[in-house]
């Protein structure tokens, strides 16, 4: 009886053996269980996290909102105080409205310069009438003086007047050249007036940009994580205030290498959420990582080195929620999820899901 006993345990103990082996066998979906449905528990659902830092540094005034609040885009987070900004702001257009006048007046310069021109043409033209009477009056006098008709006193008070009108002709002339040399310093300074009211106004462009970021606002529509702001509290450029997660998120699953031969774009992919019941939703395959998780870390193994065991890597595979499901308005960042897709589904409804 006992070597039937320890026959029948070796048997049953045999049986449980191999009864094991397969459960794993089948619970690692190895062959001969392994069957085209590649699954992932290394998966979570993503979104882009928007990290909310004021532009400038000051007191916070005013923080109207609280943790995990909805919000829309340009919705008020926290207030700068913005005395000084304001302050500046005016400084700013006054400065403007300095360069401005400055410019002002170099146009009534320019036409006052001009007018001048006007007169000194005037008055060479008269110079050089009074220039050509006292050349002909002298002339006059010198033919008469040969036939002692006129004085010599006479002749040598014409001859004077008449290098008294040439003096006046030079003379006019010189004003003319100074006058026309005024002017176009006067065109050549408007060129650094110009420039002086064009940085005025970039000046009060940067004074209105700086008293807009003291208000900071909601980039887009979402929900707020933990506000880290307080009334009263001095925080400097990048000082994190807050957080904004957008309503748009995906699944990134994260597949070993081996089981990526299937794969394409615009496979089905269904999924479950732990934190939602295993509540089973569908999306589609959108792209792959560019290259493995390994390869973007900080710290790279050096395989090259001692002995080597192979290991499987993962690599990264960004899954699209199909819009219109049950409970997809839950789906937030950093939720945990089992990934399945299907290698053996249809390759015509892969490629239509690609077209759409």
């Amino acid at each position: 009886m006992s070597k039937i006993f320890r026959f029948i345990a070796t048997y049953v103990a045999l049986a449980i053996g191999a009864a094991g082996i397969v459960v794993v066998l089948y619970a690692w979906n190895l062959p001969p269980f392994h069957g085209t449905i590649e699954t992932t528990n290394d998966a979570y659902v993503r979104g882009q996290v928007t990290i909310l830092s004021p532009q400038l540094a000051g007191y916070l005034t005013e923080v109207p909102v609280q943790d995990y609040q909805r919000v829309s885009r340009g919705d008020l987070i926290a207030r700068i105080d913005d005395r000084i900004y304001a302050q500046k702001l005016e400084q700013a257009k006054a400065a403007l409205a300095t360069a401005e006048a400055s410019l002002s007046n170099s146009e009534q310069s320019r036409k006052s310069a001009e007018a001048k021109i006007q007169s000194a043409k005037a008055a060479v033209e008269s110079a050089n009438a009074a220039f050509d009477a006292a050349r002909t009056t002298y002339d006059r006098t010198q033919s008469l003086l040969e036939k002692n008709i006129a004085t010599q006193s006479e002749a040598e008070k014409n001859r004077a007047a008449f290098n008294q009108a040439q003096a006046a002709v030079h003379q006019a002339e010189a004003a003319e050249l100074v006058t026309e040399q005024d002017l176009n310093t006067i065109v050549v300074s408007r060129k650094s007036l110009e420039a002086n009211v064009e940085s005025a106004k970039a000046a009060v462009k940067l004074a209105e940009i700086d008293l807009a970021n003291t208000r900071i606002t909601a980039p887009q529509d979402g929900t707020l994580g933990e506000v880290a702001g307080r009334i009263g509290q001095y925080v400097s450029i990048g000082t994190q205030i807050g957080s904004v997660v957008p309503t748009k998120v995906w699944v990134v699953a994260n597949f070993k290498e081996t089981q990526l031969g299937g794969m394409t774009a615009g496979q089905k992919v269904t999924f479950t959420v732990d934190a939602l019941g295993y509540e089973k939703f569908t999306g589609r395959i959108e792209r792959f990582a560019p290259a493995t998780g390994s390869e973007f870390s900080v710290i790279k193994a050096d395989n090259a080195t001692g002995n080597f065991t192979k290991v499987a890597q993962r690599i990264p595979v960004r899954i699209a929620i199909e819009p219109r499901q049950k409970l997809t308005d839950r789906l937030v960042p950093g939720m945990s999820a089992v990934a399945s897709v299907d290698l053996a589904q249809d390759g015509g409804a892969v490629a239509e899901a690609k077209l759409d």
